[in-house]
């Protein structure tokens, strides 16, 4: 535990460090498009994210090599180089794509040969638990299939979901975290090593989430962009793969009897990883009523629009800091839900459990405009949005003094490259600026 705690901080600190110069290339290098309709944010914001989320990556398996008990991961199993050609490819396309912006087929093509790339070497379905049937075995072709299917569903979910200031890398962070604990458990508890390559890949997708959110969150000073986008999907696609469709479910021996009774016993602990549409759960259902409604309306799949979840969340009054919340309480409460039930599938508590937080966000969705106001000694902690309203007359007095400091503010130009400002205005001023000067000169 303590090497995978070393390569989580480790990818977390390199990413992290990364972010703040990657930020600074991708405004002089023009990764910064206009503001499109279905945008949530109101500033040109820069891209590219991904570059510091790989190299991320890349450090986190060069510490892991170099460790004592980690290193028998690389030494037994080719699954972590396979990894890094299929992340190094689709984080190639994916800057190509911040940059350029690619046309979407070419996207998934790349996203397809990715995948064929980790499965040429080695990183692939080899069979399937199905209940009261026992371990399928699949040929080379139909795990290829399904292994390039389940990568190119998942990048694209997690793309999909990526609309919000910190919303996919939260989410992915969660998912990967519960993916790490069950992962873990299988590896230590139960001895099998075939589950250290997961472990380790939750690990690294956990520390470039955790770099990259201070960065990330809202007001977001740089987007990840595709380029990080994918690339946190197929690192997840990659684990979800590698643990379950390479561990015989009869090597586990929770039920002593015959292969078949001992895959209907695992079933509640293989079948969130099978297909991890449950474990990110939101961003799949975003994809699939993405799909469905462009679809309805005669439109190509690809087409962006503005009918995701989380714009939905904004149109009926969340605020953008609230609308990320709720969707982390739903990703936590079905990626923890399914872990929890994985560890004991005969516990009524844990099903109550889950109801009853379902509930709680049930509650939460339909109060869009509820503010809590908290008690007198916590105003200083909170947020002002959650603090006591002032008397009148204290109110005035200080919307007049704003009012005076936005007009100090107004006179005084804002340099370029002030720390703080996201966006274009990083790099200059803005374009009316020199327009209102012109017009103060010619009076």
């Amino acid at each position: 535990m303590r090497e995978y705690l070393l390569t989580l901080c480790i990818t977390a600190a390199v990413t992290y460090l990364l972010t703040g110069p990657v930020r600074k290339f991708a405004i002089v290098a023009g990764a910064m498009p206009e503001i499109r309709a279905r945008d949530v944010h109101r500033e040109p914001t820069p891209r590219l994210g991904g570059i510091a989320m790989f190299f991320g990556l890349c450090a986190g398996l060069l510490v892991a090599d170099h460790l004592t008990n980690l290193s028998e991961v690389f030494e037994k199993s080719n699954e972590p180089r396979a990894l890094l050609s299929g992340a190094a490819l689709i984080w190639l396309i994916g800057v190509l794509d911040d940059k350029f912006e690619i046309d979407a087929l070419i996207k998934l093509g790349g996203q397809m040969i990715a995948a064929g790339v980790m499965v040429m070497q080695g990183l692939t379905i080899l069979w399937l638990p199905i209940p009261s049937v026992g371990s399928v075995a699949l040929t080379q072709w139909q795990g290829t299939l399904l292994t390039v299917a389940l990568v190119v569903i998942t990048i694209n979910a997690v793309n999909f979901v990526d609309g919000l200031d910190g919303l996919a890398a939260g989410m992915v962070c969660i998912a990967a975290a519960a993916f790490f604990l069950y992962a873990y458990r299988i590896w230590y508890s139960y001895g099998i090593e075939a589950a250290a390559p997961a472990t380790l890949f939750s690990a690294i997708l956990m520390g470039m989430c955790l770099g990259f959110l201070p960065h990330n969150m809202h007001p977001a000073r740089i987007f990840m962009g595709d380029s990080g986008s994918m690339l946190i999907g197929l690192v997840l696609a990659a684990g979800a793969i590698s643990i379950t469709g390479q561990i015989d479910p009869d090597a586990l021996k929770l039920f002593a009897g015959s292969e078949k009774a001992a895959v209907h016993q695992t079933v509640p602990v293989y079948i969130p990883l099978l297909l991890p549409l449950s474990i990110i759960a939101v961003p799949a259902a975003d994809l699939i009523s993405a799909i469905v409604r462009r679809t309805w309306r005669g439109q190509s799949p690809f087409a962006a629009d503005r009918g995701h979840l989380h714009h939905r969340l904004l149109e009926i009054g969340h605020s953008h800091s609230r609308a990320v919340w709720i969707m982390y309480f739903w990703s936590a409460l079905i990626a923890f839900g399914s872990l929890a039930y994985s560890v004991n599938s005969a516990s009524m508590w844990i099903v109550l459990g889950v109801v009853f937080l379902s509930a709680i966000g049930l509650v939460l969705l339909l109060l869009p405009r509820f503010t809590p106001r908290v008690p007198m000694w916590a105003q200083a902690i909170v947020p002002p949005r959650y603090r006591r309203r002032r008397p009148a007359v204290a109110e005035s007095a200080e919307s007049a003094e704003s009012v005076e400091s936005v007009e100090v503010e107004q006179r005084t130009p804002v340099a370029a490259g002030v720390a703080g400002v996201n966006g274009a205005t990083a790099l200059r001023a803005r374009p009316h600026a020199p327009e209102r000067r012109k017009a103060e000169t010619s009076r």
